[in-house]
């Protein structure tokens, strides 16, 4: 083949009504780039034979790579590997290995194949098996026309990811369908806007190797450079002095890059000063305790954290004082800094952080508006303060949430960052 071009087709009804999200193409999309590989067009199609070959029909009109996703169950409704026989006109052949390895692997967990199960033996005439060393439903490696490759993965992420590690990677770059890997580095940052961001390095938009592109995602700007080079060393010295250069111009909102996350780069911090942190969470109701909790080993510096919805339990558990709570209210300054002390005392850590807000849709007046939120920092000196927020509430509550969580970590982390770490 030359120089390829790939399209992605993910096959699922479920896919279309949103009740599940669509990893595979981005997943796909990353390797892809990763091997150098152009990519056009990513398409999202049914459970129905021909709209999938309709689709099909105009993906093999522009691409000579064309990757296929889901459709391959044992089900009436798992229709790809037919649909691209029949829009071929290619007869199926059951594959007497892949049926001995679909009743192997059903046996070993003590499961009873049926009728059903055999049709994922069936591959196109000519079709080589592509294996699933996890699952029951293999794929195929197919060319049924010169300059068409189609590959075939299963829907479910974990045997899509392996068996492309496995067996595609070697394939695609054995056919030397590019001479170039894509690689992207992406600065995450918080506290600035996107077009803030944007405004500080516009003088970089112009560089066409490495390229430089803005983006939002949940509250957060990124900056994505992507360079083009003969691997991927090559393609990270390229990055590395715009990386700089940018970082000099706006080092102080990034808080990491690529798989980082505001929690474990916070976490990071708490190991290499030996402390630990707890929460104490109202509006939140445990969000905060959750981003922390998703990180490997962070039991060794997160002690934990108390949900002190009521004022009742602010008032037992974090000693927040009865009188202030009448006084200013439970979303208040005065409160938010007893929550932080309290906890910080309570679970004997060294940082408490304490989030109280109104998350809406309702609660809210015209003193304390919905998306009014207050963050409590005590420090290991004994030092506490708190800071107002105000999200908007346009987004729903859970954006409301989710922002003051995020918003709490990285005021730990610019804590670190003012005390030079």
């Amino acid at each position: 083949m030359n120089a390829a071009i790939a399209e992605i087709i993910c096959v699922g009804t479920e896919l279309l009504l949103g009740e599940i999200l669509n990893s595979n193409s981005q997943y796909l999309a990353q390797q892809l780039a990763t091997l150098g590989i152009t990519h056009h067009y990513q398409n999202v199609v049914g459970d129905n034979k021909e709209r999938l070959q309709k689709t099909l029909a105009i993906a093999a009109g522009r691409a000579n790579l064309i990757i296929f996703t889901g459709g391959l169950g044992p089900t009436p409704d798992d229709l790809t590997t037919e649909a691209i026989a029949e829009f071929f006109d290619v007869p199926l052949v059951e594959q007497p290995e892949v049926w001995a390895d679909i009743q192997r692997k059903y046996a070993s967990i003590g499961r009873q194949v049926t009728a059903n199960n055999r049709k994922q033996a069936l591959l196109p005439q000519g079709a080589e098996i592509l294996p699933n060393p996890i699952g029951s439903a293999p794929g195929m490696i197919w060319q049924p026309t010169p300059g068409l490759l189609i590959l075939t993965f299963p829907g479910v992420p974990a045997e899509m990811q392996i068996m492309w590690q496995q067996t595609a990677v070697d394939l695609l770059r054995s056919q030397r369908l590019s001479t170039e890997t894509f690689f992207s580095r992406v600065l995450l940052y918080w506290g600035i806007s996107e077009s803030q961001l944007a405004e500080q390095v516009q003088h970089l938009f112009a560089s066409q190797n490495p390229t430089l592109a803005p983006y939002a995602n949940f509250g957060q700007a990124r900056l994505r450079i992507t360079a083009r080079a003969e691997n991927q060393a090559a393609a990270e010295k390229l990055i590395e002095p715009v990386q700089a250069e940018i970082l000099s111009l706006t080092g102080e909102y990034c808080y990491g890059n690529d798989h980082d996350t505001l929690a474990s780069v916070v976490g990071k911090l708490l190991i290499q000063h030996n402390q630990t942190l707890a929460v104490a969470e109202s509006c939140t109701g445990g969000w905060l305790g959750q981003m922390l909790t998703e990180v490997p080993g962070s039991s060794a510096y997160f002690l934990g954290g108390i949900i002190s919805y009521s004022n009742a339990v602010k008032a037992d558990l974090l000693n927040v004082n009865r009188d202030d709570l009448d006084r200013y209210g439970a979303v208040s300054t005065q409160v938010a800094e007893q929550m932080a002390i309290g906890v910080k005392q309570k679970l004997q850590s060294n940082w408490g952080i304490s989030i109280t807000g109104i998350a809406g849709p309702d609660g809210g007046s015209a003193q304390k508006p919905v998306g009014l939120v207050y963050i409590g920092l005590a420090d290991p000196e004994g030092n506490v303060d708190a800071i107002e927020a105000r999200f908007s509430p346009s987004k729903g509550r859970n954006w409301v949430r989710k922002l003051s969580a995020y918003s709490a970590l990285a005021r730990l982390r610019k804590r670190f960052v003012m005390i030079g770490v």
